[in-house]
């Protein structure tokens, strides 16, 4: 015989003596922030401070650097390559140009620069945006053509010609063959438990930094708020009893409730340590000591001297030297075939040091000519420095 009434018996409930309650602190699933570019630039550079600055640090020193012109071991103080680095295009100068390019390496791990020519030579160069390029490639594997998108419309870049109209640039990616891996991208998760720990910080001082708490209502066995009682217990609390405006204000409790605070203790609120070994994963992903960024408990360089010079050779120097690789192989086949760009790197003061070291050894080494000496700390030799001396 089938019993209608189990089939049709009214939900169980039970009851208990917290009935409903306002929780204002819950536990969940750690969230992490897409990887696409928007996302990382939006998350990482706009929102991040450590993020903002280390790549504006890497940036702007890359793009303070003076370059040289040479062809084969002879250096032209005066080059058509060098009046071009000067001023890449009308509305940029070599400064604002080489900010954009490496900032686009260290946020999308991609920067492309368009060659304007007349004439067959190089004109204008210009930084476009990662995010509005796409790769096409051809039937061999490799780029034949790059499209550009923007407000609905796409150009498109053939890359076989004499001076191809576009050079790619990129960081090293061990799963994909055309776009490049971001130092931001490899950061994200202490970007995002930097700014998750800010934003608990935040909200600590918006609620007068108390642990959070539960109203409990006790009424009687089985009862629970009603709909409209709920919201108007939670609006009021909200707006009379949140912010540190409304610190130490008593709270009124009737009708059966009761306030049970959340057992945290002010150690297990304290994200100041995690916000500190972000914020040096972070730096150490761009390759910027983390006492060039203001953050405390790193011991690695015993002064801020020692870090800056590391910050240059680590950083700087294989940055702009990359760069200006790159550029002279893309560029030099439109001036001649020879001619390549390099950092000088006298005129950098943080490297003085070095280089005082430098000249001191070469000079008291009397096994070597006057050219070779030259030649050891970065000069061309000259007619007649054969001889020792």
């Amino acid at each position: 015989m089938i019993d209608l009434a189990k089939w049709f018996r009214a939900p169980e409930q039970k009851s208990s003596r917290t009935a409903q309650l306002i929780a204002f602190q819950s536990q969940a699933r750690a969230r992490w922030s897409p990887r696409d570019i928007a996302a990382l630039a939006r998350e990482g550079y706009m929102k991040n401070a450590i993020v903002h600055r280390a790549v504006r640090l890497v940036a702007e020193t890359v793009a303070s650097v003076t370059w040289l012109a040479y062809d084969g071991s002879a250096e032209h103080h005066a080059h058509p390559l060098l009046d071009l680095m000067a001023r890449p295009n009308p509305r940029q100068d070599n400064a604002v140009f080489l900010e954009s390019v490496v900032a686009h390496l260290q946020i999308a791990g991609n920067a492309y620069i368009e060659a304007v020519t007349l004439d067959g030579l190089p004109r204008e160069l210009y930084a476009l945006r990662p995010d509005r390029m796409r790769v096409v490639p051809g039937s061999d594997g490799w780029p034949e053509a790059y499209e550009y998108h923007v407000s609905g419309r796409s150009v498109r870049f053939e890359q076989a010609q004499v001076l191809p109209p576009i050079l790619h640039l990129t960081h090293f990616h061990p799963l994909d063959d055309h776009y490049g891996f971001a130092p931001l991208e490899a950061a994200g998760v202490a970007v995002d438990t930097h700014n998750a720990a800010a934003a608990w910080n935040k909200s600590l001082l918006d609620n007068a930094a108390r642990p959070s708490g539960a109203l409990v209502y006790s009424g009687p066995e089985a009862s629970v708020l009603a709909d409209g009682q709920y919201e108007r217990l939670k609006h009021e609390l909200e707006r009379e009893y949140q912010g540190a405006k409304n610190a130490g204000r008593p709270l009124l409790l009737e009708g059966g409730l009761d306030w049970k605070a959340m057992s945290l203790s002010p150690k297990d609120m304290d994200f100041l340590e995690a916000k500190h070994n972000a914020a040096r994963e972070i730096a150490l992903c761009f390759g910027v000591p983390p006492m060039l960024l203001g953050i405390p408990g790193d011991n690695t360089y015993a002064n801020y001297q020692e870090a800056n010079r590391a910050f240059f050779r680590n950083t700087v120097l294989p940055t702009a030297s990359r760069i200006g690789a790159a550029l002279s192989q893309w560029l030099s086949p439109a001036f001649g075939g020879g001619v390549r760009l390099a950092v000088d790197t006298d005129r950098i003061e943080a490297l003085s040091a070095d280089r005082s070291a430098l000249w001191e050894r070469v000079t008291a080494a009397p096994f070597l000519t006057l050219n070779e000496k030259r030649v050891a700390v970065g000069y061309t030799p000259v007619e007649g420095g054969d001889g020792f001396g």
